[in-house]
Order: C-alpha cells, then sequence, then structure tokens
C-alpha cells in the first residue's frame, strides 16, 4: 500500500518548500497529488534563459541580487572547443528508458555511463547503461550494458558480445574499482530490480559474481560509489536508492492519477510514494561483501536517493559518504574512523540551500575549485531552482556560495542531471560543466521558459571564486539541445585534456572531444596501491606549480549515474613542470616527488615512487 496520496515530482523546485522551511515551523498543507504547497506555491514564477523573473514568487531575490554584483570577466586567450564526435567514434548506441510519453516516474530518470580501462592498456574504455520498457521488463529486460573498447586511435569498438555482460534487466547507472585487487577494474551496474557487480576475469570477459559476492540490492538502485571508508585496502561500496515502484500500483499519467505540474498531466512521484533505505557494502576481502548499512549507522530516513560520492571532506584522513536526495535534505555521513558514520548534513551545511530549503538533488560532484585545499561540492536541481555550489571553508563547515559565484540566474531554467568539477581549458581552475534535460515531454506546449530538450551548460572558473557561463561562447556541441542525464569525465584520447560522454533519455550518446587549443600544460597521474586499494581510492593528490597549489582525490562514481577517469588530471597553464607533487594514501604513506615535467602521464606505485607511462 502507498501510505500517502500520489504526488507528482514535477513541483517547480521542489515548491513544497520554496514557502515553506523545516527550521522555520511554517506550516504546510496537501493538494490532492499529496504535494505539500504555500502560499508562494500558487505562483512559482518564471524565469528566461538568462534567468529574469517573469513572474511569481520571491523566494530568491536577495540571492539574484548577490549574483549581480559580479566583476568583470577574466577573458580567456584559449577558446574552448567542445566537438560532438559521438557518431564518427562508434559511440551509437540508442538508449531506451521507457516509452517517449513518460507515463511512469521509472522511465524518466535515463542512464549513466563509465571512463574506465578494462584491459589495462592505458587507454579509457567505455561503459554504457541501457534501461527497458515495462512491457520488455516484464518478460526478463533488455541488455543492461554495452562495453566500448578504445581502439587507440580516437574510437570505439562494440565489444559486448562474448564479454560476460549479457544480463538482462532495466539498468540505471554504474562505478568501477578493482574490489578484489587482482589489478583489473570490475564494474557495479545499479538497475531498477536487482543490481549487478561484473567481475573483471583479466582475460578480457567478465563474469556475474552479484550472487556470490552478497551485493544484489533488489531494490531501484540509483547511483554508487565505491570508497574504502575503513582503510584495509579493500574498497567498500555504497548504493543510493531511489524509490519503491509498481506500476499495478501507481497509476499511468493521465489515468485520474490527478498528478500535475503547472497544469500538465504528469507522471506520479516520487511525493507520495515510498522511498527506499540506501546500502553500504563492506568488503570483506574474500571476494564477498556484508551489508553494514544499520552497523554502520547510515540507516537514516527513506529519501529518494541520487547523486553519491565517497570523498575526504573534513580532511581528517577518513572517506565520507555524501548524498543528493531529491526533494528531501542530503546526507553528509562523516567518517568516525571506527567503522561507523554520523549524519551531519544540517551540521555542515549541505543539507539544504542557502535559504534552507531541500532542493531536488540530481548529480553531485567534489573538487576544489577555490583552491584552498579541501574539497567542495556541487549539486544539480530541477528547473526553476539552482545549481548548487557548496565551499568547504573549514573542516568540513561549508556555505551555499551559488549567488557569488555567479551560477544562480544561468542555472534557473534548466533541470541539471550529470555534473563535473573539471578543468577543462588547462588553466589550472576547476570549471563546472553541468548536463540538462526536462522530465515532461509537454512542457514545450505551456509557453514556458524551460523545455523537454535542453543544451548543456559549461561555467568557466574565473580565478576569484567566480564563474561565467561561457556555453554561448564555446557553442558547438554545448547546443545541441537534448534530455541529458548521466555524464562521464575523462581523457579518452590521451591528449592532456578532459572530454565529456553524455548519455542522452530515449536518443543517442555524445561525445564532447576537447579541441581546445594554446599551449596550456598538464600532468595526469594513474595510482596503484600496494597497502592501500589497488586503485588508490581515496588518496589525496597535491601538486604545486606556477605558484599555484591544486588539490585532488582518487575517487570512484559520482555525477549522475555516472563514472569517471579515475586518474587525477592537473592543468599547469603557463608552468612546463610540477615543482612538487605529494601523495597521500589511504595507507597513511605520504610520498613526495619534485620537479616533475609537464605534459605526460605518469603511474604512482605506492612506496614505489613516480614514473612515466608515455
Amino acid at each position: 500500500m502507498i501510505p500517502r496520496p500520489f504526488a507528482s515530482t514535477w513541483r517547480m523546485p521542489t515548491w513544497r518548500s520554496a514557502g515553506w522551511k523545516r527550521a522555520s515551523g511554517h506550516e504546510r498543507s496537501t493538494n490532492r497529488c499529496g504535494q505539500h504547497t504555500s502560499a508562494m506555491d500558487d505562483d512559482p514564477g518564471r524565469w528566461d534563459r538568462a534567468g529574469t523573473r517573469v513572474a511569481g514568487s520571491a523566494w530568491i531575490p536577495a540571492l539574484l541580487l548577490l549574483s549581480s554584483l559580479t566583476a568583470p570577466s577574466r577573458a580567456s586567450d584559449h577558446a574552448i572547443t567542445l566537438v560532438d564526435v559521438a557518431e564518427q567514434a562508434g559511440v551509437t548506441l540508442l538508449n531506451v528508458s521507457g516509452g517517449l510519453s513518460k507515463d511512469y516516474i521509472v522511465e524518466i530518470n535515463g542512464n549513466g555511463a563509465a571512463f574506465f580501462d578494462y584491459d589495462n592498456d592505458d587507454d579509457l574504455d567505455l561503459l554504457v547503461v541501457n534501461g527497458s520498457t515495462l512491457d520488455t521488463f516484464k518478460q526478463g529486460g533488455s541488455p543492461m550494458v554495452v562495453l566500448y573498447e578504445n581502439d587507440g586511435r580516437g574510437a570505439f569498438d562494440d565489444v559486448t558480445p562474448g564479454r560476460g555482460l549479457d544480463t538482462l534487466g532495466w539498468g540505471m547507472g554504474t562505478c568501477a574499482a578493482d574490489y578484489d585487487n587482482d589489478g583489473f577494474q570490475d564494474v557495479y551496474v545499479t538497475a531498477f530490480g536487482p543490481n549487478v557487480l561484473f567481475r573483471n576475469n583479466g582475460d578480457d570477459t567478465f563474469a556475474d559474481v552479484t550472487s556470490t559476492a552478497g551485493v544484489g540490492d533488489a531494490h531501484w538502485g540509483s547511483n554508487c560509489a565505491f570508497g574504502d571508508y575503513d582503510r584495509d585496502g579493500y574498497v567498500d561500496l555504497y548504493v543510493a536508492n531511489y524509490l519503491t515502484f509498481d506500476d499495478e500500483q501507481v497509476p499511468k499519467r493521465g489515468d485520474a492519477s490527478g498528478c500535475r505540474y503547472l497544469g500538465i498531466e504528469v507522471a506520479c512521484g516520487p511525493v507520495g510514494l515510498p522511498g527506499e533505505p540506501d546500502t553500504l557494502y563492506r568488503n570483506n576481502g574474500d571476494g564477498t561483501f556484508t551489508d553494514v548499512t544499520e552497523a554502520a549507522g547510515v540507516h537514516g530516513p527513506d529519501y529518494y536517493g541520487f547523486g553519491v560520492v565517497f570523498a575526504d571532506l573534513n580532511d581528517d584522513g577518513w572517506p565520507d559518504i555524501y548524498v543528493a536526495n531529491d526533494s528531501e535534505p542530503n546526507f553528509l555521513f562523516s567518517n568516525n574512523g571506527d567503522g561507523t558514520f554520523s549524519e551531519d548534513g544540517l551540521v555542515a551545511g549541505v543539507a539544504l540551500s542557502a535559504t534552507g530549503r531541500e532542493q531536488a538533488g540530481m548529480g553531485v560532484d567534489a573538487g576544489d575549485y577555490d583552491g584552498n585545499g579541501r574539497l567542495d561540492l556541487i549539486v544539480t536541481h530541477f528547473s526553476g531552482d539552482y545549481t548548487t555550489l557548496y565551499e568547504n571553508s573549514d573542516a568540513g563547515f561549508f556555505s551555499d556560495v551559488s549567488s557569488a559565484a555567479g551560477i544562480v540566474p544561468p542555472t534557473l531554467p534548466y533541470l541539471g542531471w550529470g555534473v563535473g568539477l573539471v578543468d577543462i581549458d588547462n588553466d589550472g581552475l576547476l570549471d563546472i560543466f553541468v548536463a540538462n534535460g526536462h522530465v515532461v515531454p509537454e512542457v514545450d506546449q505551456q509557453g514556458l521558459t524551460t523545455t523537454y530538450l535542453q543544451r548543456n551548460q559549461l561555467f568557466h572558473n574565473q580565478g576569484d571564486t567566480r564563474f561565467r557561463d561561457v556555453t554561448d561562447e564555446v557553442g558547438g556541441g554545448l547546443l545541441v539541445e537534448k534530455s541529458t542525464r548521466g555524464a562521464a569525465f575523462g581523457d579518452y584520447d590521451n591528449d592532456g585534456d578532459i572530454d565529456v560522454l553524455l548519455i542522452n533519455l530515449n536518443d543517442r550518446p555524445t561525445l564532447l572531444r576537447n579541441d581546445t587549443a594554446g599551449g596550456r600544460h598538464w600532468v595526469t597521474l594513474r595510482l596503484v596501491g600496494t597497502e592501500s586499494n589497488r586503485d588508490g581510492i581515496g588518496a589525496k593528490v597535491t601538486v604545486e606549480a606556477g605558484g599555484r597549489t591544486q588539490t585532488a582525490e582518487v575517487r570512484s562514481g559520482s555525477s549522475y549515474l555516472s563514472h569517471n577517469d579515475m586518474r587525477v588530471h592537473f592543468g599547469l597553464g603557463g608552468s612546463n613542470r610540477v615543482t612538487k607533487l605529494e601523495i597521500r594514501w589511504p595507507s597513511g604513506l605520504v610520498e613526495t616527488v619534485d620537479a616533475l615535467p609537464a605534459d605526460r602521464f605518469y603511474v604512482a606505485r605506492e612506496g614505489q615512487g613516480v614514473q612515466p607511462v608515455r
């Protein structure tokens, strides 16, 4: 039984909270969809593509005012160029995620992908996750993944047949890691239904070891991330789960469901449908895992979980877990260092927005955008709301600096999913890439300022803690409008800059090859653990070059339903060498290297120093 009336997802940026704050004690009411309302909800407001308020609520006038008080932009003499080469590169899988009319919520969340090197040839391969349709799913499901092997010449070959990846179901997202420390990266795939763990056999094939490993979470899985939370040398696994869905109980869109968004009949959910608990699996070191969710203290309320990152956010050497929740407060599980966690989201300042509202969290990433040595967070949200940038100021306490950073008005008209804090132009500063796409196909017919198919966005770091929307300037592949979900980041052609793979709903992927010219320098480092886990996940790498210090962390799983290249990449601007490089391994070992030449790939083996790859 559904415990509450059915509700629609499509409340202008969780409008139930636009006029009601948990901390304020303001009363709220519920409409017949189970949607929480307030006086402000009756007039949610409309925004054009520049973020100008056309009509409606005043819940963020102060944010817009602050956003307008920006310094002149820092012009770049290195024009960013992103070219869509998906078709010529052979990445052409047609995404299946339910029908085109989007009658049920299970059809709208889409899929993700992974950049990972499955065959250890130092070229990034691709794993693209695919969904299904309800009819097909009831008959066993569809192939959940496609494996594309990098040919080393800028193109990919579909090598899925015969590789042991033929498990059927309704795939959602993925993360990769060498969970058994045998030197080959394995893959976990989340799903609507049981998730799947594919063990890399080391001979270009995989084996479905889900049952043996004990990680077949039967909930509706969304994002996943590997991280060694107990620092025993084996990566553990966190799985975010979304909600309980049964099309026999949830009415179809328009079937007298009463689920509406701005007058449009839409699929019901998530509010009104029961959320599902997330799961933390501890790696036993023998190829199996144990569900330690309760014992480790990560059993928060059953919210609608989406984006996940394993990251040491308070810089104490222990990986924490951050979860972006849809329409509910976000979680920050702080690692206590004794095998348990404490939920500190509200105290740390990352559970709600600057105005005290829960938002519709989708994708999440962590990175040190301001160069203070601490990892900041960025979270994407529903259209009419803004992408939130949380600055990590000291010891894991955060501030919502989205307005001061200049990203509030440009993100308001868009519905964000995949996201990355990545240095696109190698100037040594992390930029913001956001993948966009609406969930209501009929929104185009309403004369609103948002659309179903949307462009993606790139915000250039100005070097003064502010960003500038350079989407129109960059043009090219950024201006192609699709309903995008997953976004994965990595240097697939090994030319020293970060490329972007985008998974588009009921469409073919977009592969944005980074062709930015200008001669800026860079360095990329792959870590191999010996005492630490094999992939070095959780290691923190710091480089000093050209008077600037940068910090990055080796991480598995982030963005939205996706997994990025686990090599750490640093743009160095005009510096042709790294003055100093420091690696803090999960084992506690700290290694330093001086005077490292730029424009090269390196491998760092724990306790054995750093050597060039190519």
